[in-house]
């Protein structure tokens, strides 16, 4: 890696830029629809007005090492201010504007020191809509409008201003000055974790870490400079921020930014719209995303009637089969089935894939776990979700798979240029296929936690990052990532099992199950938090021909509820899928879902599980009872009101 960083002189982001403009000047970098129109900027164009905003940072008087916090959608205005940011040396703090203002974006901008905060026109308004006025920091707006008065600093302005002030050949020199200043120590970026399992981190990622881990992915993933993605996840996240951006940066390729709504459901529900104008090669997705396009597509075809949704069913299901696992496809007796497959994808799966474009190879999905049977859905349609692992700290990317050399349930083989171990709980190496914890040690591991050099010491450790994500490297090479240390199921004899597949499973597979927490510690046995779709439940009870507000409409939904999750045990239709003794041994029922709003759901979609254990405190206790182990319990029957 290093002499592929001294070959290319690649030591920072800006000469990531730098090689891009060489290499592809006239290439199209950004591509965003403003006022019904899809516009485009080249590389040259965003090189040019990134250096412009430097400018005009450094005449509001932005200095070297200064934060400055982006709370932003995804928009070629967020990576030319970013790279304009770093021109100037300063150092991005990218804000999810999922956060709660008042508690999380307050916490951030204090804990960061930032001094500017650089806004969107929809996170201008939720700001003020809660009188919020961080004290001391500057406010830079994205968008113009005519409510902000003449002195009021946006993004057009400092543009503007940037770029007179570097008609002056002095400050020209002293910018070309502060750019090859830049060491590939320097901080990029203070990205926050979500806090999946304890309050926030401020994660330090450097110029070296970024470019580090964009060229780790590029020797997985093979990119050509006629290739474009759409980027609907948040580009805050480190996921987004390295395949989508500094990736595609790297190739030559194009990054076409999702159309924005007037509210965030808006912007969702204009994902199809997006795909379909764009047309994107790749994109980046996460499984709550993947899931939500497999019912699109399943709703599609059963709309079409009952024929079209059989013959679908039947081409899946021989996909199914002559694919496997996608490593062992068309092995043994299975290659019987390649002309069906071809027949399948020639008169429907091909005219399916017209609803995303047409053009899209794949998608490269991260974020959270994804279930098996997801992956399989979508290669039967021809657009395999390769799975893929990595976490902030890491920049992210860790291993990913790819097309052709891929296996369902795993996350890939591991990025070259780095180094990945096993380790048990005493820090001791394991031989491949035994399972511990998964270390690594490369250019893409953090510069540590901001202002926490106690959690840095405990992450890193030698120079090698302790993940906390428990995993193993199977015969075949493939890393199998087995979920969080510290969401781990623990019995009462001190077994340990990561309940993750079982949730997920029990969702996918369920028709009336939205949620799912498994919980064990050191209990006899597993329950489960579950979240039930109440409308599909009210529809089953009044199948049944039972009054849904009636004691016994309440125990049908109940039983509902009990029947699915009993298919995981002995025999039900996925007995064979899990161990049994992790199975929930009984469930409390939900009335309200685990979302962003009560922060049980982190920014890509992952449960928050200390955040849910918290809250139900109450619940788990009470199903640990004799009275609250009946699933007819009080509080099941109350949370079905």
């Amino acid at each position: 890696l290093h002499q592929i960083l001294m070959t290319e002189k690649l030591e920072n982001i800006i000469d990531l830029l730098d090689r891009g403009v060489k290499l592809f000047p006239n290439n199209t970098l950004t591509l965003d629809k403003r006022n019904g129109k899809w516009e485009s900027l080249t590389f040259t164009q965003v090189k040019q007005q990134a250096r412009h905003f430097a400018a005009g940072l450094i005449k509001m008087g932005v200095k070297p090492g200064d934060r400055i916090a982006l709370m932003s959608e995804g928009r070629r205005e967020w990576l030319i201010t970013e790279l304009g940011m770093l021109m100037a040396k300063a150092v991005n703090v990218p804000l999810s504007i999922k956060l709660n203002v008042e508690g999380e974006v307050s916490f951030r901008l204090a804990h960061s020191g930032a001094r500017f905060l650089i806004l969107s026109a929809p996170q201008a308004k939720r700001l003020a809509d809660v009188g919020f006025g961080p004290e001391g920091i500057t406010l830079i707006h994205l968008d113009n409008c005519d409510a902000l008065s003449d002195g009021v600093a946006t993004y057009d302005k400092i543009i503007k201003e940037g770029a007179e002030w570097l008609k002056d050949s002095d400050n020209a020199t002293h910018l070309d000055a502060l750019i090859a200043s830049i060491d590939k120590d320097d901080m990029v970026n203070i990205s926050y974790t979500s806090g999946t399992t304890s309050d926030p981190k401020g994660i330090m990622l450097t110029h070296h870490n970024y470019v580090s881990n964009t060229l780790q992915s590029a020797s997985l993933v093979k990119i050509s400079t006629n290739d474009i993605t759409l980027t609907i996840l948040p580009w805050d996240h480190s996921f987004a921020h390295t395949t989508c951006l500094y990736c595609f940066i790297y190739y030559g390729a194009t990054i076409a930014s999702q159309i924005i709504g007037k509210t965030p459901m808006e912007t969702l529900k204009l994902i199809p719209q997006a795909i379909k104008e764009v047309r994107p090669t790749l994109m980046m997705s996460v499984p709550a995303l993947s899931k939500a396009f497999r019912k699109n597509i399943e709703s599609g075809v059963k709309a079409k009637g009952d024929f079209a949704w059989k013959m679908f069913e039947f081409f899946r299901k021989n996909a199914y089969a002559y694919n496997k696992d996608y490593f062992h496809r068309g092995s043994g007796l299975s290659f019987l089935r390649k002309p069906l497959v071809w027949l399948g994808n020639k008169i429907l799966m091909s005219k399916i894939r017209k609803n995303f474009g047409g053009r899209l190879q794949y998608f490269i999905g991260g974020g959270a776990l994804l279930d098996v049977e997801l992956q399989r859905f979508f290669m039967s349609v021809g657009i395999p979700i390769f799975q893929g692992y990595g976490l902030s700290e890491a920049s992210p990317v860790i291993s990913t798979n790819i097309s052709g050399r891929a296996k369902f349930g795993s996350s890939g083989t591991p990025v070259h240029f780095m180094d990945i171990t096993i380790c048990d709980a005493d820090g001791k190496i394991l031989p491949n296929g035994e399972k511990g914890e998964i270390v690594i040690k490369g250019g893409n591991v953090m510069k540590g936690y901001w202002k926490n050099e106690t959690a840095t010491k405990e992450t890193i450790v030698d120079g090698w990052l302790h993940t906390g994500d428990m995993g193993y490297i199977d015969p075949d090479g493939f890393l199998q990532v087995l979920g969080r240390f510290k969401s781990l199921l623990i019995s009462s004899d001190g077994e340990k099992y990561s309940p993750e597949g079982i949730e997920e499973s029990i969702v996918e597979l369920s028709p009336i199950i939205e949620q799912c927490m498994l919980y064990n510690n050191q209990s006899p046995y597993t329950t489960a938090l579950v979240v039930p779709n109440k409308e599909k439940l009210k529809a089953f009870v009044k199948e049944k021909g039972l009054d849904w507000e009636s004691l016994e409409g309440k125990k049908a939904a109940i039983d509902k509820i009990a029947a699915d999750i009993a298919q995981f045990s002995k025999g039900g239709e996925f007995e064979t899928m899990f161990p049994h003794r992790w199975l929930p041994a009984t469930f409390a029922v939900l009335a309200e879902p685990f979302t962003e709003q009560n922060q049980m759901i982190n920014s890509t979609m992952k449960m928050v599980r200390n955040k849910v254990e918290k809250v139900y405190a109450a619940r788990l206790e009470y199903i640990y009872t004799p009275e609250g182990k009946q699933i007819y319990n009080r509080q099941n029957m109350d949370a079905l009101a």
